[in-house]
Parts: C-alpha cells; sequence; structure tokens
C-alpha cells in the first residue's frame, strides 16, 4: 500500500514555511499594516496552539471566531484545526437570535471576537442562556475594552510566552477541520461541518488550473468576509501555493481596496459584486494603477455583463465563481473552454456572465419537475444536484433536513455503481434552478426558496413575513428581493392592512418593528400597501407573480442608504 499522512490541512502550512519562509502575510488594522512572513506565521500559529492547550479547551472543541479579515484570524484557520479542534466561523452580520441559536448548536467552547465587534456579541450574549458553554472570550489585540463578556483576555496575552515549536498531532482526513451555519436558509441556520479531507480536496481542486490557481508570485488579497465559507477556500489556497497573503481588515472601502492592490501588488482578489461596483466608481473617479492586478473573482451573485467589460478594459479578468455553504464552497468557474478562445467577444462574455464549469472533482445533474433530467440546450431548466468529495452528505443535527435536502442513490458495495450503471453516491439539492448550455456551461434562473440575497448577504424572506404579520394591524405581507443596481437585490414588503387602519402610520410601525428587531440591511426599502396578497392554487403566497411585476427595478431606483449597507462595520 502507498505510504504517506493522510489527506490534512497540516502540509499545506508545512510547505509555505519550509519553501517560502520570507513571503509576506500584509493586514490592514485599525492600528495601521501590519506585515511579518511565514516563518513568523508559523510561530505564532504553534504559539496559539500551546494556548488552547494550557487553557484546557479539549482536543474535540469548537472554537469559534467572530471576527474580519486580518492576520490573527488567519492564525486561527490552521493552530484550530491542526491540533484536532474544529473552527467554527460565526457571521457577525446575523441576527442576535440566530447568533444565538448557532453558538448554543454548535457548542462552542472559546469565541474569538474582534474589538469593533464586541457590541454585537455582547449583545447577543446578554442574558442568552445559549452563550452558557463558553468557557473562555479571547478579543483580538492586546488589550481587552470594557465588557460585559467574561472570562475573556487579550489574543496577544493569550498566546504570549508560549514555545513556537509544537508537536502536531497525526489526524485522521475524516476528522472535523470546520464548521459553517448557512444563512440562507428559511429557518434556523443549518450547521455544515468540513472534515480535514473536504478541505484538502477543495484545496486541491481549487489549485486545479479549470479551478482558481495560487501561486507563489501571486497576492492573494480576499474581499470575501473570513466567515463566508473559508473565505471561499483562498486562505488555505494561497498557502498551499506559496502566496503572499493581502486581508484588507474590517469593513474596507473602494479607496482602501485600491491602495492595497497599489502598494501590495495584489494579482488575485475575490469578493460580491456589491465591492467590485463600488471599486469600479472609485476607478472611474481616480487615478488607480490595476496593471499589477490579473484576476478579480466574483461570487455570491451574478457578476453584471458592464462588471466584466468594465475590467477587461483594464487588463483584468473578472472569474465568475459559484459555490455553496454545503461544498466548502466552490462548485463552478466561469472559465472559458479551449474552443471558445477564439470565439467572438460577446460570446465569450455571455459566458463568462453565467455560473460557469463545474469544478474538476464534482458531478451534477439538473432534475425537472417531472423527475428527468434536463437536456444540455440552455432552454430547459430544473433543479441543480451536486456531489463530490467536498460536498457535504448531512447537516449538523438536522434529521428532518437531511431527508429533504439530499437524494441517496444506493449501489454495489462491490463496483460502487448504481443499478442504472452510474456511480452511487449522496446528491445534494441545491435549491437553485438552473439550465445549462450545449457547452456544459450552467446559469442560474431563479432559487427554489425565497431567501433574498443583497449585496452578498441572506435575508430570509419567511422570517421578515413573520415579523411583520405578528403586528396586530396587518392582515397578510409577504416579501420579494427586487433587482438593485448596487446590492444585486433589496428587500421589499406588501403590507394588507387590517380594515380601518391608516397606511402611513402603519408603514412607521412596521420600520420601527424591523429596525428594532433585525439589523439595519434587512430592513425593506419599500412598504407597499396592497388589497391582497397573490396567491397560488394551494393557497401559498404566490411571489412570482410579484416579482414578475417589480422585475425592472421600478421600486428601488437610488442606493441603499450607507446605514443600511450590508457590509456596514
Amino acid at each position: 500500500m502507498p505510504g504517506g499522512t493522510d489527506q490534512t490541512l497540516r502540509p499545506f502550512l508545512w510547505r509555505a514555511e519550509k519553501l517560502y519562509p520570507e513571503t509576506e502575510i500584509v493586514s490592514r488594522t485599525h492600528q495601521g499594516i501590519e506585515r511579518y512572513t511565514y516563518t513568523e506565521f508559523s510561530d505564532r500559529t504553534a504559539q496559539l496552539a500551546h494556548a488552547l492547550d494550557e487553557a484546557g479547551v479539549a482536543e474535540d472543541a469548537r472554537v469559534a471566531t467572530f471576527c474580519w479579515n486580518h492576520n490573527r484570524h488567519f492564525e486561527t484557520y490552521f493552530a484550530i484545526p491542526t491540533t484536532g479542534r474544529q473552527l467554527h466561523l460565526i457571521n457577525p452580520l446575523l441576527p442576535d437570535e440566530h447568533i444565538q441559536f448557532i453558538v448554543d448548536d454548535a457548542d462552542d467552547s472559546v469565541i474569538f471576537v474582534d474589538p469593533s465587534l464586541l457590541p454585537k456579541l455582547e449583545g447577543a450574549a446578554a442574558g442568552a442562556e445559549e452563550f452558557d458553554g463558553v468557557d473562555q472570550f479571547v478579543v483580538i489585540g492586546d488589550e481587552v475594552p470594557e465588557t460585559d463578556l467574561d472570562p475573556i483576555t487579550d489574543y496577544e496575552s493569550f498566546i504570549e510566552g508560549h514555545d513556537i515549536d509544537y508537536d502536531w498531532p497525526t489526524l485522521s482526513e475524516d476528522r472535523p477541520a470546520g464548521m459553517c451555519y448557512t444563512s440562507g436558509t428559511t429557518g434556523k441556520p443549518k450547521g455544515v461541518e468540513y472534515t480535514h479531507k473536504m478541505l484538502w480536496s477543495h484545496t486541491m481542486a481549487s489549485q486545479s488550473p479549470q479551478g482558481i490557481p495560487m501561486e507563489d508570485t501571486d497576492v492573494v488579497m480576499p474581499v470575501v468576509p473570513m466567515f463566508h465559507v473559508n473565505a471561499w477556500g483562498m486562505p488555505f489556497s494561497a498557502t498551499a501555493g506559496g502566496a503572499k497573503h493581502v486581508y484588507p481588515g474590517p469593513s474596507p472601502e473602494p479607496e482602501d481596496l485600491a491602495k492595497l492592490i497599489e502598494n501590495e501588488g495584489v494579482t488575485i482578489t475575490a469578493g460580491v459584486p456589491t465591492v467590485w461596483l463600488g471599486l469600479m466608481e472609485y476607478v472611474k473617479e481616480n487615478d488607480v494603477d490595476l496593471s499589477e492586478l490579473e484576476t478579480v473573482i466574483v461570487g455570491g451573485s451574478a457578476a453584471p455583463e458592464a462588471m466584466v467589460r468594465f475590467f477587461d478594459d483594464h487588463g483584468v479578468e473578472v472569474l465568475h465563481a459559484w459555490g455553496m455553504t454545503e461544498m466548502a464552497p466552490i462548485g463552478s468557474v466561469s472559465h472559458l473552454k479551449g474552443d471558445l478562445e477564439d470565439a467572438d467577444y460577446d460570446t465569450q462574455v455571455e459566458k463568462r456572465t453565467k455560473q460557469g464549469l463545474i469544478a474538476p472533482g464534482l458531478e451534477f445533474k439538473v432534475i425537472d419537475d417531472d423527475g428527468e433530467e434536463i437536456a444540455w440546450n440552455g432552454v430547459e431548466f430544473g433543479e441543480l444536484y451536486v456531489r463530490g468529495p467536498w460536498v457535504t452528505t448531512e447537516y449538523f443535527k438536522r434529521p428532518e433536513a437531511n431527508e429533504s435536502d439530499f437524494e441517496d442513490v444506493p449501489g454495489s458495495e462491490a463496483t460502487g455503481e448504481s443499478e442504472d450503471g452510474t456511480s452511487s453516491g449522496r446528491w445534494l439539492k441545491t435549491g437553485d434552478i438552473v439550465s445549462v448550455d450545449n457547452d456544459g456551461y450552467v446559469k442560474i434562473v431563479d432559487r427554489s426558496k425565497d431567501v433574498i440575497k443583497s449585496g452578498g448577504e441572506w435575508i430570509s424572506s419567511v422570517e421578515l413575513e413573520n415579523a411583520l404579520m405578528a403586528h396586530e394591524d396587518v392582515a397578510e405581507a409577504t416579501v420579494i428581493g427586487v433587482p438593485h443596481e448596487r446590492w444585486q437585490e433589496r428587500p421589499v414588503a406588501f403590507v394588507v392592512p387590517a380594515e380601518g387602519v391608516d397606511d402611513e402610520q402603519l408603514e412607521a410601525d412596521l420600520r420601527d418593528l424591523i429596525q428594532d428587531e433585525y439589523p439595519k440591511w434587512w430592513l425593506p426599502d419599500e412598504f407597499m400597501t396592497i388589497d391582497e396578497v397573490p396567491k397560488t392554487a394551494t393557497g401559498k403566497f404566490d411571489k412570482k407573480v410579484l416579482r414578475e411585476q417589480y422585475a425592472d427595478e421600478s421600486l428601488v431606483e437610488g442606493q441603499v442608504p450607507e446605514e443600511a449597507a450590508p457590509d456596514d462595520d
């Protein structure tokens, strides 16, 4: 039998430390730019591992982060999972109720938190028994601000004085290494666990030419938050490739990103379309040197054609990628196939704005309402199913979702094949409605669940509807996502007032209700009074009718106010 180690994260760090000891990790902080080398990063990672041991954190505990993109957050990416513990990335933009559920459901024992996010975490933890299992809070930095969180220490004191050498344990590739929760669900968030093998496989596929390869000559800047599905795997891929890392810190503005791109020589960066629309406007109005930038990765929402053409004009390739929390997350990338290299430019742009080609290592199928696979003609559509080595096969503690969101394909233990000759295994039902053209490019045409994505963040329409209909003066209410030039989608509420209610006063009351209970960027841009919510034949609210009526952005014409921006600190 072949020898060697299991497929774990540790070799990625080992390789970077040994082969690229002087390559930099750069981080924008409130105090300015911090930089150190892979050697220093490795030393601090070992110190953090020792600190977790000394603090008595169980070897299989879940350790959470509540942080923006910076070097210390990056240190947790390796120190926690390579000691055998599980890195749990919490999205600080979620409502307090969801954060409470997530911390309790995951049974987090330690939470690392940024100083700027302390008030948010305090608010979620105040009087919440869901936080009773947390034994230690660690605030990122070298001091502890005044806080009600207890017990708490600062990060630098936590790791100070510990040895820079660590006897890393031999781990099974099937050991849990990471964890994220979906934020696009219509109910409680669903936990997704990633084993070492899943993250290793995802990294190796990403490093393939048809993934998003990162080399030792690259300078990689993840603008996508590190709490969003491992920053799309970029910290692992960049480390595996020996690339220089650049972390933009909390709530970077277009000017901040432009300066980092220029000053650090960024070659690859990634984020949701909102980020790049903002950078586009900044570049149009300012003298920005993009000569070193080679690739902008766009995910979370569709890449607008105008964005692709704009960056093309500046010599920068826009690479559209699609994925899910359940997929760690990359599922497809919009590379041009070889036989399209000579196609006319409009054809190439049309291909590149689709969700792209399935990543190497994955399989997919698209099933219509009759349970049949669709033809790859770009016209027929159905629900996308995916499976592969980094695609989850179950949710954490959610047996009901495991029954509804996956499809089992039994097969022979001897051959691994099902009765029809295809490989056996469990398919993830993505909930995305897609078409596939004759070149194999996947295009998402709708979502089966009525969630709204605004600026890369999910908003649950059902949760907003339930809150609105809890008001005594509301007879019916529904919420849809309306297209928006900058934020891709914004929520709009349609309300049927109770008889005799003043419409203007009701709107004011509902605005106050949502603002008090949910993040500011969940607040619908408009509250439309209607006589009746359209319904289907089964009596359900028919949002499709409303979407068709308002698909031309007629409701949302301007910019979302900055105080309602989902990427606001």
